[in-house]
């Protein structure tokens, strides 16, 4: 007989199956939509092409490489260079040779690489920089890859320009300890934080007198956790002890333990360059963070000025901001040394790539456009849609944003990524999955993966 274990096992495997079955089942009956939709738009273009009036072209046209093809924050970017006349390369990693991205006509090679992680990815990237002679290198990582990504500047600089952050201030910036502690010298607002390398230090911690909870995240990114806020102390001693055991808190994993404050969520993206931010968006934030419209908010873009100045920053850095519900004032959660999907608010501006490329041209800050509309991604959309018919009110919101919003991923001028990432990227991971089956939670059409319980 089987013991407890493996019978949960196998019923978890079974439940992943049968719910990957049908998640095929379901992008397969909608695929004949998407295809016409595709080939409506692919004719559209063929015919008012020549008629279009063409866009400035750049005075010095580049080759830009741009990594994390995945991602549709990548596929912007792309976008955003074809259009100001520059030459756009392609890269991802072996698992994700399927993206759909590469199939944009923004695209003009596509390679892959090993994983970040390993000894072949500098040189890989090194011989892709030298045989398309890049001229600058763009990287949209995800968390894990940052470093490597931070790492390889001193091999790619004699080369081309990196538009990252080095390894020294990429590890300041992400470990959220040392980036509150870093605005906290500058005389920057951020939530009371302490480092926390053993779950004795929470359980022996005196909350007396706390005006505020306190919630505890991992300084490792970690996918599954950190959307987890339950608030510290818990109702009794024995039930904070029990909780902050749980984690897999250690010196190799250290966590941060901030004082939790209600309110308003915000996030940002910033393209800087020597301490100068050149291009910056902000929004609300949403629990998964697949909706984003611009807001104006002049006193979290004067934090993060003088951030950057302070620090002479340069590369992309995105920051998560909260608005106290009790003091209205505004306090950085934490800062993240990478692209935000946020950029995708930029879909119609043409001076994206002048904002990476040129330090002294730009009159001002590039800001998404007065006409940009929100941005989201519509199967997401429709899943939440169909998942709260019961109710109107959440019915009407889902429809107002579809309506009123743009596809982040879908472009009449090239439609081709919008096909490609529903019925071909996402319907090859799902069918990987279930030759050799892994939990996963859901998926991620913004991120182009599925996110696995375990997953990079």
């Amino acid at each position: 007989m089987p013991s407890e274990p493996e019978t949960n096992v196998g019923n978890r495997r079974f439940q992943t199956a049968l719910k990957t079955i049908v998640t095929l089942t379901l992008l397969l009956l909608v695929m004949p939509l998407n295809l016409a939709l595709t080939i409506v738009a692919l004719l559209r273009a063929i015919i008012i092409k020549p008629f279009q009036s063409r866009s400035p072209i750049a005075n010095n046209p580049q080759t830009i490489l741009i990594s994390g093809g995945k991602m549709t924050k990548a596929l912007q970017l792309a976008r955003s260079f074809h259009r100001a006349g520059h030459r756009v390369i392609l890269v991802e990693t072996e698992k994700y040779w399927l993206t759909g991205h590469r199939y944009s006509w923004a695209v003009d090679r596509f390679y892959t690489v090993p994983n970040p992680q390993t000894e072949e990815y500098p040189q890989a990237l090194l011989k892709i920089v030298q045989q398309e002679k890049v001229n600058v290198y763009v990287p949209v990582c995800s968390p894990v890859a940052s470093y490597y990504d931070a790492e390889v500047q001193s091999i790619l600089s004699p080369h081309c320009t990196v538009m990252h952050v080095d390894v020294e201030m990429l590890q300041r910036l992400d470990d959220k300890y040392t980036f509150a502690a870093a605005a906290i010298a500058l005389g920057l607002r951020v939530p009371k934080s302490y480092l926390i390398t053993n779950p004795q230090q929470v359980i022996d911690f005196d909350f007396t007198g706390a005006q505020r909870k306190y919630i505890i995240k991992s300084i490792p990114y970690d996918s599954i956790r950190r959307l987890d806020l339950t608030k510290l102390p818990c109702e009794t001693p024995a039930q904070t002890a029990t909780f902050v055991k749980s984690l897999p808190i250690s010196e190799s994993k250290p966590w941060i333990m901030q004082e939790y404050i209600p309110g308003q969520e915000f996030c940002t993206h910033s393209t800087i360059r020597d301490g100068h931010v050149q291009l910056h968006c902000c929004c609300e934030s949403s629990a998964f963070q697949v909706n984003y419209e611009n807001v104006d908010r002049p006193d979290i873009e004067n934090w993060i000025r003088q951030f950057a100045k302070s620090l002479n920053l340069t590369g992309q850095v995105s920051f998560d901001f909260i608005q106290a519900a009790d003091d209205g004032e505004i306090y950085a959660i934490e800062c993240n040394p990478r692209t935000h999907s946020a950029i995708t608010m930029f879909y119609n501006h043409p001076d994206v790539a002048k904002a990476y490329l040129d330090r002294d041209s730009l009159p001002e800050t590039v800001q998404p456009l007065a006409s940009s509309r929100p941005t989201y991604w519509i199967y997401h959309e429709i899943w939440r849609l169909v998942t709260n018919l019961s109710s109107p009110k959440l019915v009407s919101e889902r429809l107002q944003i579809i309506t009123q919003g743009k596809d982040a991923i879908f472009d009449w001028n090239d439609p081709l990524p919008f096909l490609m990432v529903h019925h071909w990227q996402i319907p090859l991971l799902l069918w990987g999955n279930l030759q050799k089956p892994k939990e996963w939670i859901r998926i991620d059409f913004n991120i182009g993966k599925l996110v696995e319980i375990g997953g990079d």
